[in-house]
């Protein structure tokens, strides 16, 4: 399964026909219930853009399947994190994810417990509060992105240039607030 994906400048073909590959390879099924409900826009935005703008996903999660998680390319890996919370929290497991192109620091998709021990102790229940995930659930480079960070100021502070440059990026290609979705809020 693929997460299914519609950017600025249209629908990425490429992980609804890597997962269609591998399915056939595999002799499974390749699943088109679930699509991503939001438009996160993620193509051209940087690490803290791609923190505020979390994909959501809905559909029919099929009973008694296991599944395997493709993209084309993982930056931070909150899109396949979210994808794959969608799966278990409908009673599922995701057995295995591939991606073509890891533009991420590490390889590691599950962070480091001390780093995560590091945030919880640095900022407390503020990750949670701002962007809506315990520090635990974060992906490998999400957490460490984060940690580079000194203050929660300095996160909130990022966060709203980061909204901000959102905002504008989307204007320069045409797309206005109500295209925009979540993007802003």
């Amino acid at each position: 399964m693929a997460p299914h994906a519609r950017e600025a400048s249209g629908d990425n073909a490429i992980p609804q026909v890597l997962a269609e590959v591998c399915a056939l390879v595999a002799g499974a099924k390749a699943d088109v219930d679930i699509v991503q409900s939001t438009r996160v826009f993620h193509t051209g935005a940087d690490p803290m853009e791609r923190m505020a703008l979390r994909a959501q996903f809905e559909g029919d999660v099929v009973a008694k399947g296991h599944y395997v998680l493709v993209d084309d390319v993982s930056s931070l890996g909150g899109t396949l994190a979210e994808l794959a919370n969608y799966i278990q929290l409908n009673g599922r497991q995701v057995a295995q994810i591939l991606v073509l192109v890891n533009a991420g620091r590490t390889t590691r998709f599950k962070p480091e417990t001390k780093i995560i021990k590091l945030l919880e102790k640095r900022y407390g229940h503020e990750i949670t509060e701002i962007f809506g995930i315990k520090p635990a659930a974060l992906t490998a480079n999400e957490a460490s992105y984060l940690v580079g960070f000194r203050t929660v100021d300095e996160i909130r502070n990022r966060l709203a240039k980061a909204r901000q440059e959102t905002y504008l990026r989307l204007r320069s290609k045409g797309i206005g607030p109500a295209d925009q979705g979540q993007v802003g809020g």
